[in-house]
């Protein structure tokens, strides 16, 4: 099944911000655009903006002033649902209510004819109860495009419990033929990115809400050390409180209030002031006229140590030794079968954040994972309040040695990078046990849906394949809740690894 001919008129129901990106994709990729909303004259001023931005692209050199002149005049804003009648392709991009949705597609059954393809770019919705409402929900799909869709590239391809293979298969070639990254997704609570995403933002909260550190650390701290374009704080304000909250609730009540999409209570609160972020001018952050923004929690200068002993190949954190020994401190290794860490010339230990406590430890520090040792420009150190203060001057002055800044946060468990990849992971793993998607778009899509530095697979590779399971292990034995218990497919793949090296259980 091959991509919609060109000739093939497409359109586009709701006129707002996104479907006037959607009408804006398919029209520069030559096809015939009609434009329909409820509301009169709405689909008349979208046409108008879409005019408007297809002069910028001109003016940007990304488009000819005869390829302008031929997209405007393949544009056409209509008053009916029966001028759409034959059309091959309506995407809707109206209110995100099911009954109106619903509503909308009956009536364009009744308009267009049988092999018209129909799809929802709805991001919270199931694809499968929209399209339930219809005689022939088999031509049925999901096309979730992400904002601004003119610029972002991917496209989740959704099919319904009823969705015929051949729809989800012209609609993906439809989208690729449009310059989009298609992936292919099953009608889950979230599709990929929504319903991975979710720890991300979980994690930062949790980290705030347990007094572990503020949000402008925990930002700095995801952004500097784990490699994310944006904090979870900022992120949300950007996006919106309100949104970003209403598609956790919407995710946790599609899965039953499954413990491990709970919404957080800190962001309810914020909803509930009406500080939604960017938009109200207050959210996480305060952005009204003349408000600072807070720094990070940057700890003073402390002296590096003389020396440090590494035991056992310290994983994920291997590049550290050769950069201790260029900063000009001594190394000393010890092959160690019991653990992996650093002990300090005060005979504490610093050890990469492992899901576990210092205050379970004498005198432990533990440090954040960082997706890149040598190119992270921040680290995070945790330790609990009996923690002996030269051994965390000593971890603050080894990493400042080496070109950091250093936040030191709270005893959190896990940190902060550590325990929101760890979970991405699992609910990656999990999610192609559950036959969402496939390995390979997962990671395409965490990378361009939301622009993780790598996708949850990659980061697997890297860290290990046992280390994600090791991290949630530990740190579900100190919450048991469930939020934190490794998944069965988690779990199956760090046994079966096991099983390779010739480990027993």
């Amino acid at each position: 099944m091959t991509a919609l001919d060109l000739s093939s008129p497409v359109a586009v129901v709701g006129t707002g911000t996104m479907g006037q990106g959607i009408a804006q994709v398919a029209l520069v990729a030559g096809h015939p655009v009609r434009l329909y909303d409820a509301a009169p004259g709405r689909a008349a001023q979208a046409a108008a903006a879409i005019g408007a931005r297809l002069d910028r692209l001109v003016e940007k050199g990304r488009l000819t002033g005869a390829g302008r002149d031929a997209a405007r005049d393949r544009l056409r804003p209509v008053d009916s649902l029966t001028d759409l009648a034959d059309c091959a392709l309506v995407v809707e991009a109206v209110l995100e209510r099911l009954d109106v949705k619903q509503e909308l597609f009956r009536a364009l059954e009744d308009v267009v004819a049988d092999d018209c393809l129909l799809a929802t770019n709805t991001s919270s919705l199931s694809v499968t109860a929209i399209g339930g409402a219809l005689r022939h929900p088999g031509r049925f799909v999901g096309l979730h495009f992400f904002n601004p869709a003119p610029l972002l590239p991917l496209v989740e391809v959704v099919s319904g419990f009823a969705t015929d293979v051949t729809s989800a298969t012209r609609a993906y070639e439809t989208a690729r033929a449009w310059g989009k990254t298609p992936v292919a997704c099953a009608d889950t609570p979230g599709f990929i990115v929504n319903r991975i995403a979710r720890p991300f933002y979980a994690e930062a909260f949790a980290v705030h809400e347990s007094q572990g550190a503020d949000p402008a650390t925990i930002d700095a701290v995801l952004r500097e050390s784990g490699g994310f374009r944006m904090g979870a704080f900022e992120l949300t304000d950007l996006i919106g409180q309100d949104v970003n909250e209403s598609v956790t609730h919407s995710v946790w009540q599609s899965f039953f209030q499954d413990v491990r999409f709970a919404p957080s209570l800190a962001q309810r609160r914020l909803v509930e002031s009406g500080r939604l972020g960017r938009k109200s001018g207050q959210g996480w952050y305060d952005y009204r006229d003349g408000a600072e923004r807070p720094e990070p929690h940057t700890a003073e200068a402390a002296e590096p140590p003389a020396y440090v002993v590494v035991e056992g190949g310290l994983g994920p954190a291997a590049a550290l030794p050769a950069m201790i020994r260029e900063a000009g401190i001594q190394v000393r290794e010890e092959d160690e079968d019991n653990g992996t860490r650093m002990v300090l010339p005060s005979g504490g230990h610093l050890v990469l954040a492992d899901g576990q406590t210092s205050a379970e430890f004498r005198d432990v520090v533990y440090f954040d994972l960082a997706l890149d040792y040598r190119a992270a420009t921040r680290v995070a150190l945790s330790a609990s309040q009996d923690t002996d203060p030269q051994t965390v001057a000593e971890a603050t002055g080894l990493f400042q040695a080496l070109g950091k800044k250093v936040s030191v946060i709270g005893d959190v468990p896990g940190m902060i990078v550590a325990r929101a990849v760890a979970r991405i992971i699992d609910l990656a793993y999990d999610a192609v046990a559950k036959g969402v998607a496939t390995e390979e778009d997962i990671d395409t899509a965490m990378r361009l849906g939301v622009n993780y530095p790598l996708g949850p697979f990659e980061w697997s590779r890297r860290l290990g394949r046992r280390w994600a399971y090791d991290l949630l292990d530990d740190l579900h034995l100190r919450d048991p809740s469930g939020r934190y218990a490794p998944s069965l497919a988690l779990y199956r793949h760090a046994y079966a690894t096991d099983r390779r090296e010739g480990g027993t259980r």
